[in-house]
């Protein structure tokens, strides 16, 4: 794939980069020229896809906690420091509990809120004046049809889906005079671990292959 030439040289960081679609983003974003930095909860992970996603120097693997604000900000210091700056922010980790509402614990309902509502907003926070500072670019929030329907035994799910959606909305309300575009990304199923090491008697046949989710990407960079 040839790179964009708007995007060639531009510098993301990418969350839950380790795997599924947040793997195929890190492959796609690497693909058209630009410099990413994949951050996963599993630095094995994430230093497996900066191996075989870009060339020497282009993809850097970062460990992260999501859900750690303190992390956060060290993840995009040390974005800053290695590519000298930052144009994207795409919030792609998240985490779930197939549970009905009374097995659900108060330490499950803080670690998916943490880590699919809390994280995005920590990030944001902190990517905004990066952004900014660059004369614009882009947060892309990977959401779920779990923002726009509901199911039972996902209640925290829903609730961190349902929340980041209306963070979506807010910022790119206050964002937008910055020309910072705010994009939430409604994705269905996919063929990833997140769905099928839990249920996997899926039909695979009715699940997206990632890949073809995360090529939406550049357009959505590339939008005038």
């Amino acid at each position: 794939m040839a790179a964009t030439p708007v995007l060639a040289g531009k510098v993301a960081l990418v969350t839950g980069a380790g795997r599924g679609l947040g793997e195929q983003i890190v492959r796609t974003l690497a693909a058209e020229g630009m410099r990413v930095a994949a951050a996963d909860l599993n630095l094995e992970a994430a230093q497996r896809v900066a191996d075989e996603a870009g060339v020497e120097g282009s993809v850097l693997p970062l460990a992260l906690d999501v859900g750690d604000h303190a992390a956060t900000d060290a993840a995009l210091a040390q974005t800053v420091k290695q590519f000298g700056g930052l144009d994207v922010l795409v919030n792609n980790a998240g985490t779930d509990l197939t549970a009905p509402i009374g097995e659900i614990g108060p330490r499950d309902w803080q670690r998916i809120l943490a880590t699919n509502l809390s994280g995005p907003f920590y990030l944001a926070r902190g990517a905004q004046p990066l952004i900014a500072a660059r004369g614009g670019g882009h947060i892309v929030n990977i959401v779920s049809t779990a923002a726009k329907r509901a199911w039972p035994n996902a209640a925290a799910y829903h609730a961190s889906k349902w929340g980041l959606l209306g963070l979506s909305y807010a910022l790119h309300a206050e964002l937008r005079e910055q020309r910072i575009r705010v994009v939430a990304l409604i994705a269905g199923g996919m063929r990833t671990p997140f769905l099928l090491d839990r249920f996997p008697d899926l039909d695979l046949a009715k699940l997206q292959d990632p890949a073809d989710v995360a090529r939406v990407l550049p357009f959505l960079l590339t939008l005038p």
